[in-house]
């Protein structure tokens, strides 16, 4: 093997010397700045994706933070709405419920009315039923006729 060969073993330790110096001036030179520059330019678009990741977060916790407070407030005006409504809606069943009650009221003191006026004009009836009933028993019984006047005379007294 001409490696170890120990005649050759210089000549090949300075073209191995020569070889290397070329491959590292041409490394460091050309290929680590061009690596470099893209791992920086990496870093720099992570960086700056990250910037605008957070500033979009930043814009959804705001718009999160007023929808939240719109959705509140559209609750708010939803609840005094119902309420309003819920007060006039109460009022016109009030005033309602007072004209119906006026009507029967005023319904029932009619009826009272003409119960009364039946009652009376019944009355007055059942003293004349009576007067003559009582006039007829009286001439079934004793086989004469009684007087009007005495009969509804004792009919009075035993009404009253």
């Amino acid at each position: 093997m001409p490696q170890l060969d120990f005649s050759t073993f210089a000549p090949q330790l300075v073209w191995l010397a020569i070889t290397f110096s070329f491959l590292y001036f041409i490394v460091a030179k050309f290929a680590l700045p061009r690596i470099g520059g893209m791992i920086e330019q990496r870093a720099d678009k992570i960086a700056n994706d990250l910037d605008r990741a957070q500033s979009l977060k930043d814009d959804v916790d705001k718009a999160i933070a007023s929808y939240e407070q719109a959705l509140a407030e559209a609750k708010s005006k939803a609840h005094a709405i119902a309420q309003e409504t819920r007060e006039k809606l109460s009022a016109e069943i009030e005033a309602e419920r007072q004209r119906v009650d006026a009507q029967i009221a005023e319904k029932v003191a009619e009826a009272e009315a003409a119960i009364a006026k039946a009652k009376t004009k019944a009355m007055g009836s059942v003293n004349k039923i009576a007067t003559d009933l009582a006039g007829e028993i009286v001439a079934d019984l004793t086989g004469t006729k009684a007087s009007a006047a005495a009969v509804s005379k004792a009919v009075d007294s035993a009404a009253n």
